[in-house]
């Protein structure tokens, strides 16, 4: 069996659930929309740049966990997938999935995005592991701090070798697929690196040593 990692904004998803999130707070009126939609662009801008303080930006994403009761979060959170991360798998690759699904593969979803948000559309993909960045919940409510290293950049190896050792699965016939730069690290460590759909400094560097690109 292989082992099948896959990013999930913009590569198995037509989008960016992290930052649509935020926004769909703002449209329903949960948050301040100006300042949210300021601050939104200003992250995935630092996100694209590959100068995200991820430390940073999960403070600010998390902050609105804490300030709603968790019914009124799970409420949104299941509206949010129906109306706006559906048509993102629809028109996304999740049709990545099926290849490796068919062949037995173990299937990872590793992704910087939290797992709040995450979590289920992981289980909606059907696939049962999930490395994500993690929000700290105690006593039935999130606190808004970070949980452990966030999954992003270096910090996917480094989570990606901790859950290998707990599952006592090796590192070998291994595929990664991603679209952005931020995920270079892991895209270097495994046996088959695929860019979908990549940013234009991915796609120059998948060109240069011969990756797959997938559009």
């Amino acid at each position: 069996m292989a082992l099948a990692l896959f990013d999930l904004d913009n590569t198995l998803l037509n989008g960016d659930s992290d930052h649509s999130w935020g926004m769909y707070l703002a449209d329903i009126g949960a948050v301040d929309a100006e300042r949210q939609k300021n601050q939104q662009d200003f992250f995935y801008q630092q996100y694209l740049d590959g100068k995200l303080d991820i430390y940073e930006f999960c403070e600010f994403q998390f902050s609105v966990l804490t300030q709603y009761p968790l019914a009124q979060l799970h409420a949104w959170r299941d509206d949010f997938l129906e109306t706006v991360i559906e048509p993102m798998i629809i028109n996304g690759k999740a049709n990545l999935l099926e290849k490796h699904r068919a062949a037995g593969d173990d299937l990872v979803i590793i992704t910087a995005t939290n797992d709040f948000i995450t979590a289920p559309i992981a289980k909606r993909l059907g696939v049962a592991s999930l490395l994500a960045t993690q929000a700290e919940f105690i006593n039935g409510r999130y606190t808004g701090k970070l949980v452990g290293t966030p999954c992003y950049q270096d910090g996917k190896v480094t989570r990606l070798n901790v859950w290998l050792d707990q599952q006592d699965i090796k590192f070998e016939n291994s595929y990664f697929y991603s679209d952005s730069i931020n995920d270079l690290p892991l895209l270097k460590l495994v046996d088959t690196p695929i860019a979908v759909t990549p940013d234009d400094k991915l796609r120059n560097h998948a060109a240069e040593f011969n990756w797959q690109i997938i559009d």
